[in-house]
């Protein structure tokens, strides 16, 4: 039996005060869109009096680039978004990881699964459903067992399963984002079952962003649009964990000439922070995709007192 959200007791107290935050992959430098997400997060922490945090989310080892994560940072002060409490690294944060994974185990809330995606996609195939382009599939429940148990530690150490976080049925998240309105999304048929440690023994971005924000009292999320089809899943992970859920604010994509979202994978081009003028330039660019107008553009402004005009401004776009 899929235990309900409503059963879990004793969440832990509200944190008090505004803690943001910033999470980059370092699997290369920042690029435009980073920038934009970087920026409107710290623009939302210093209007609201609140502190900014910088996570590295190293936790896809395979993906990480020696050396990104120091040039990120570099970048960022660059650019005068300095954080108020000391970076941390996913990679050093696995014991929590491993902790909530036994606790959904001990509530009989996660099975393991062989399936691979090739054999997804041919039973989604098989049941006539086709899953676009770049959309992510709704695992069909193959490996669902009848009956949830709690697994053994032999059985939790096999790092050859994929382990799958079990939804109850008709397990539809709502929530408002502070800049698109009411959102909602039926986990069962847009997601299914999603995994939480994958078979290479690597935990998830879902697992472990929720975590560490809990972990770090973490009261408001703003990052880019493109995290969004995210927030349903995060927000169930945080229920069942008994954790407090975040306010959420999504942000604009930059995109390039096809329409694809700026990325590392599609060789985004890094800022350019070399000098004081190279970050500004970049800055107000991010700017400019936040809605900010009405911004200082004297050649003589400094970062800083260009990053107070737009404190000021945001907000008001």
């Amino acid at each position: 039996m899929i235990l309900a959200v409503s059963k879990i007791k004793n969440p832990p107290p509200q944190p008090v005060g505004y803690r943001g935050r910033f999470a980059p992959s370092p699997t290369g430098p920042l690029h435009a869109g980073s920038l934009v997400a970087a920026l409107g997060s710290w623009l939302d922490a210093q209007k609201n009096g609140g502190q900014w945090l910088l996570r590295i989310e190293d936790l896809d080892t395979p993906r990480c680039v020696t050396g990104a994560d120091q040039q990120i940072q570099a970048q960022l002060l660059a650019c005068g978004l300095a954080w108020d409490e000391k970076v941390t690294w996913q990679s050093e944060r696995q014991a929590g990881y491993q902790k909530a994974f036994e606790k959904l185990n001990s509530i009989q809330l996660m099975y393991p699964c062989t399936c691979s995606r090739q054999t997804i996609a041919s039973t989604l195939s098989q049941m006539g459903i086709q899953t676009p382009r770049n959309q992510e599939m709704a695992y069909p429940a193959s490996c669902r067992p009848e009956q949830f148990i709690t697994y053994s530690a032999e059985d939790l150490n096999n790092t050859k399963l994929t382990w799958r976080l079990a939804l109850p049925p008709d397990c539809n998240m709502t929530f408002v984002d502070e800049a698109l309105g009411v959102q909602s999304q039926q986990l069962n048929t847009q997601v299914g079952d999603f995994v939480i440690r994958r078979n290479d023994g690597l935990f998830t971005y879902q697992l472990a962003v929720v975590v560490d924000d809990a972990q770090q009292g973490i009261t408001h999320i703003v990052r880019g649009e493109d995290l969004l089809s995210n927030t349903g899943r995060q927000i169930y992970l945080q229920k069942v964990l008994g954790y407090h859920t975040p306010q959420y604010l999504h942000l604009p994509l930059v995109l390039d000439e096809h329409g694809e979202k700026l990325s590392k994978q599609t060789l985004a081009t890094p800022i350019q922070t070399q000098n004081a003028r190279e970050a500004l330039a970049e800055l107000r660019k991010a700017a400019k995709y936040l809605g900010l107008r009405n911004l200082p553009d004297g050649e003589n402004i400094t970062i800083a007192e260009w990053l107070l005009a737009a404190t000021h401004a945001w907000g008001k776009n």
